[in-house]
């Protein structure tokens, strides 16, 4: 499983990275605000261990801008033991507040049932409009007809759903989808798009996948819009 810690202090950020790693864990370590929610936001992250005192933005705006896509457990981590403090950050969407100094061994227990209470209420079915993906049967429909997909196309689908309103870039595609650094000699991504385009969208008037020139591919419903 892939975690990303954000915390600023060196020691502690050191200390979580290595720890975690040694139980096990896939880690990437962010010291800022402003760096760790750009990297919550395009990575993908089974939990997020997040500090409330950061430079840059505070965990709280890290916390409020991931919960608008991002449905990961969240433990928080803080120095401040008040109750304000760890109410505003339930409310803002944290599961879990572990107030500083704490036991390596009480946050990986934390963090290991966040883990398996987010693995109980995994989604299995993603939807925009008429378009449905299920990850149970595997299948994909537009207006009620089925919809042939080969693997990657319903991965590259399923990823495009998942941050459904979001631009992706072709460098987060190939990562995602086909675990590969994206190389400008390499068209893989524009094919994959081009043919899942002519299965989701071109037997249909409402068109769900649009390009933006420069910046990627995003699945969202528009009006009188162009792809």
């Amino acid at each position: 499983m892939r975690i990303l810690v954000i915390e600023d202090e060196p020691k502690l950020g050191d200390y979580l990275h290595k720890g975690l790693s040694e139980s096990g864990f896939t880690v990437d370590l962010a010291r800022t605000g402003t760096e760790g929610r750009a990297m919550a936001l395009d990575g993908a992250y089974d939990a997020l261990v997040l500090d409330v005192m950061l430079p840059g933005i505070d965990g709280f705006a890290v916390l409020e801008a991931v919960r608008k896509t991002k449905t990961m457990p969240v433990l928080m981590l803080t120095a401040r033991d008040e109750v304000a403090d760890r109410v505003r950050g339930l409310q803002s969407g944290a599961d879990d507040y572990l107030s500083k100094p704490f036991a390596f061994s009480e946050l990986l227990a934390r963090l290991q049932a966040l883990l398996r209470r987010g693995q109980l209420r995994e989604v299995t079915q993603y939807a925009l409009g008429d378009l449905t993906l299920d990850l149970t049967t595997r299948r994909a429909t537009r207006a009620g007809q089925r919809l042939e997909l080969t693997a990657k196309e319903f991965a590259l689908l399923m990823l495009l759903l998942r941050r459904q309103g979001q631009i992706l870039s072709r460098t987060l595609l190939a990562e995602q989808v086909w675990e590969m650094s994206f190389s400008t000699e390499t068209n893989v991504v524009e094919v994959a798009i081009r043919r899942l385009r002519g299965k989701i969208d071109d037997p249909f008037e409402d068109k769900l996948l649009h390009t933006v020139r420069g910046m990627g591919y995003v699945l969202e419903r528009r009006v009188d819009a162009e792809t």
